[in-house]
């Protein structure tokens, strides 16, 4: 082999290793790749974000306390001084990769009862207890595992599909790209992941309306409703509508049939519940509260936790 050939070659392999980094290193400094979050599954909650984590996603600030919550470190027991509100929730609460942590339904309602209530509390914390594609049994089986946390107010944030959410379970953890168990070896290596290979739910996890489910997660509603009392915690239930539900469009007959089921269901078991359609189609566009066919984007966190923080005003008489 000739020094000219030898020389080419060597060129040839400098430039790729050196775009292989340029590249390597954009894709984790401007969108976050390599460092996703990573999952822990569990017989009774069925899947947890582990403890302990932050991150960046397209420049959103991502952080996961002690308890798996997408909120900053916290004490298990309460300072009287402290106005403490547990949210439980989805990906609607959780916020995901597009929400910046100071963007998310907790961190929004946090600032705004400090910010009005200040002279009541000195600090206010809003613990938000999330995951994506958690159901009502998700969240009851949450609350039963960890407690209150001595929460003056517990708020369960859910969504119309959620009514028809599967019991837990941990079988995408590990099997489905969106619930990784480790971070992988190069932020390549997840892009060629996350984007060329589809995601593998088991049959039983795609919705599917059926009154069994809805039964088993008003149930479980009923549960997480009774824990609060046996807490002392008021209990706030509010349901954000999918897309589809909102004006012009037109929901489906069974999200129409389990929405009467629900709302006769908290007027059964005297819920304090804010149904969050009627509230976005008063709205002049309520299609530009959403940041895809069911998540929120900062308009619609605006306003879901402006409305949350009147009810829990009402509700714990911080007047």
């Amino acid at each position: 082999m000739s020094l000219q050939l030898i020389q080419l070659v060597v060129m040839i392999l400098a430039t790729v290793a050196v775009s292989f980094a340029v590249l390597e290193v954009g894709l984790r400094s401007l969108f976050g790749f390599g460092n996703p979050l990573i999952y822990i599954a569990d017989e009774q909650i069925g899947y947890l974000l582990a403890p302990n984590q932050r991150t960046r996603r397209y420049g959103n600030r991502i952080e996961i306390n002690q308890y798996s919550m997408r909120s900053e470190a916290i004490l298990p027991t309460r300072s009287p001084f402290v106005l403490r509100v547990l949210l439980l929730g989805d990906s609607i609460a959780n916020g995901g990769w597009w929400t910046d942590q100071n963007r998310t339904i907790s961190s929004l309602l946090q600032h705004s009862l400090l910010t009005t209530y200040h002279h009541h509390f000195p600090q206010v914390e809003v613990l938000n207890a999330s995951a994506n594609s958690w159901g009502p049994t998700n969240e009851l089986a949450y609350l039963q595992r960890f407690g209150t946390f001595e929460a003056q107010a517990i708020v369960l944030l859910i969504n119309t599909d959620d009514l028809f959410a599967t019991a837990p379970t941990s079988l995408p953890v590990g099997r489905d790209r969106n619930y990784p168990v480790r971070k992988p070896p190069l932020a390549v290596v997840e892009v060629l992941q996350r984007y060329l290979q589809k995601p593998k739910l088991p049959p039983h996890m795609e919705a599917h309306p059926t009154g069994d489910r809805l039964d088993m997660n008003l149930q479980a509603i009923a549960q997480m409703h009774a824990l609060a009392n046996a807490n002392r915690s008021r209990f706030l239930l509010a349901m954000t509508p999918l897309k589809r539900e909102v004006a012009p469009l037109q929901p489906r007959h069974y999200e129409i049939q389990a929405r009467q089921r629900l709302e006769q269901f908290t007027k059964t078991q005297h819920i304090n519940y804010i149904d969050f359609l009627p509230i976005f189609n008063s709205c002049p566009d309520p299609q530009a509260f959403y940041h895809d066919h069911i998540h929120l984007n900062k308009q619609g966190n605006q306003l879901v936790s402006k409305i949350i923080e009147q009810n829990l005003s009402q509700l714990l008489n911080l007047f």
